[in-house]
């Protein structure tokens, strides 16, 4: 999908971007969007690097901004940015004169703003659908191409306010133009701040929230001069679900400005609520064509992927090395797949033309065109420490790198996953590991997976050492278990058992009588580890006395 700048400025509104500076006009057409802090610029500007056109620069003083211009301007137009989005415009003249002389767009992004407030709602303009129109031109609610953004603007329009659609999480996604009579509730919630306390706690008292998730009336909120904050209207985005409670999806926000609401309004956002019901639930049903191209890049969908075609479709280079990256939840797995928002904004700001996507229980990172195992593995340990601190969450992580272009992406995946489906394939102290690494406990998982699944590669005879230690009281399981682990030292054995040597000497001897086996042997001792650790001891049958 594609955007003009004209239009993401005014999706985005004054209230959290104001056009400093546009060289090639407001009509220049932008696809894509990276996210950078300063460490991320040289890798940016990597000979054989995909540049975004759009860059939101984080943390990034004018000097580093400055020399940053300078080296994209130094590249083919058609090669440099389109845009960028800075806090840091308005500080320094160099910053806007670099910008200028590269024939970069530049805007102020506001002060308060958040940046991953901002980098989701410019990410979803460049995703968005053109929205429908009827052949007067004006935006059609019941088209099916129709999105939040068109929606919110038809019922600004239609209603006399200002709207806002939020989640269930009061994160607003998307909104129609501010004037001067937006207030500071409007203001701060746009800019992904929360609205004042006081208010909040108002609306929880009068119990608006509840009433908006129960019902399908449209609640009227009255001004609060004292708060700075003018009359609403408020109603819930539900989805019918058959045979099942409703599932809450958002809200829509209309704030009343400088003049009365028409008199329809309630009845206007009533019908708002069910097409931004149905928009919400198509994007929930159906992932974007920019998800299935990435599913079918990581082999979600089988084999036989048109690579080339993907790579041309997503603007990727499809040959030069690159790394592949999973990550899975050690905790509810329903907790790291709405964290993936939280790993694609580490991702971009890592590298612009990263590329993720949840599948399954896993999320799953591609960063193109990347060389550096050791680069790779630092970002990916500090991203799990964040995701630890920040969210609670806690994931383990496998990387394959380098990995031979886009063609091998799907078998990296695979390999990543094998290491993911074995708990025992992380070092102790660290969740962040490779297949390389982590080869010996991978294969010995799948092997011991590979006989547990097969009945027919059980050893009966450990059928009669289950039954023995049920008849007796006894452990020689453990016993010989921990025996072999000690490589056959039977005093070290014997000290981990907490036995005297010579008891344990004892029962391994009843095991060789009981399994037919000599422990001397060691293709005796190979099989009878393998087998211990595929086959749990079996239930008994019967009633069984452990006298």
């Amino acid at each position: 999908m594609e955007t003009t700048l004209a239009e993401l400025l005014g999706a985005l509104d004054h209230t959290v971007a104001t056009l400093v500076d546009a060289p090639a006009g407001e009509q220049v057409v932008v696809r894509t969007v990276a996210l950078a802090e300063p460490a991320d610029l040289a890798e940016h500007l990597e000979a054989d690097g995909v540049l975004a056109q759009v860059y939101l620069l984080v943390g990034v003083d004018p000097e580093q901004t400055v020399r940053w211009l300078r080296g994209v301007g130094a590249r083919p137009l058609a090669q440099r940015p389109r845009l960028l989005m800075t806090k840091r415009a308005d500080d320094s003249p160099a910053v806007r004169a670099a910008a200028h002389a590269a024939g970069i767009a530049l805007v102020q992004v506001h002060r308060h703003a958040r940046w991953d407030q901002v980098f989701g709602l410019v990410r979803r303009m460049l995703t968005r659908a053109p929205g429908g129109r009827t052949e007067a031109g004006e935006p059609d609610l019941l088209a099916p191409d129709t999105d939040l953004f068109g929606l919110a603007q038809v019922v600004a329009a239609e209603t006399g306010g200002m709207v806002s659609i939020e989640d269930p999480h009061s994160h607003v996604l998307a909104y129609s133009a501010s004037d001067a009579a937006a207030d500071q509730l409007r203001i701060r919630s746009i800019l992904g701040r929360e609205g004042p306390a006081d208010y909040l706690r108002i609306l929880r008292e009068w119990g608006v929230f509840d009433r908006v998730r129960r019902t399908d009336e449209v609640v009227d909120i009255p001004d609060h001069p004292e708060l700075g904050i003018r009359r609403r209207l408020v109603v819930g985005i539900r989805r019918a679900t058959v045979g099942a409670e409703d599932r809450m999806l958002g809200t829509i926000w209309l704030q009343q400005g400088d003049r009365p609401l028409r008199p329809d309004a309630a009845q206007v956002l009533s019908g708002a609520s069910a097409v931004a019901a149905r928009i919400i639930a198509r994007a929930l049903d159906a992932p974007s064509t920019e998800a299935v191209l990435v599913r079918r890049l990581f082999g979600a969908h089988g084999e036989g992927v048109d690579v080339p075609s993907v790579a041309a479709a997503l603007r990727l280079h499809e040959a030069g090395p690159a790394a592949v990256i999973g990550f899975a939840a050690l905790g509810p797995a329903a907790e790291l797949a709405a964290s993936s928002g939280l790993i694609r904004l580490h991702a971009s700001a890592f590298r612009g033309d990263s590329v993720t996507e949840a599948i399954g229980e896993r999320v799953y990172v591609l960063l193109p065109s990347y060389h550096s195992e050791h680069g790779v593995g630092s970002w990916v340990r500090e991203l799990v420490a964040q995701l630890e601190q920040a969210r609670g969450l806690v994931v383990r992580a496998a990387v394959a790198a380098p990995v031979a272009g886009l063609t091998a992406v799907a078998g990296a995946r695979a390999e990543v996953d094998r290491v993911l489906d074995s708990p025992a394939a992380t070092a102790e102290g660290s969740r962040v590991t490779t297949l390389a690494e982590a080869r010996t406990a991978v294969l010995l998982t799948e092997i011991i997976d590979l006989i547990r699944d097969h009945p027919h590669l059980h050893d009966p005879r450990l059928a009669a050492l289950d039954a023995y230690d049920r008849d007796h009281g006894a452990d020689l399981r453990d016993s010989i278990r921990t025996y072999l682990r000690a490589h056959g030292e039977v005093s070290t054995a014997a000290a981990a058992l907490r036995v005297h040597p010579n008891t344990l000497r004892y029962r391994l001897r009843r095991v060789e009588s009981i399994l037919g086996i000599d422990l001397t042997d060691p293709d005796d001792r190979l099989l009878l580890e393998i087998q211990l650790a595929a086959c749990p001891p079996r239930a008994p049958s019967g009633n069984a006395g452990s006298a």
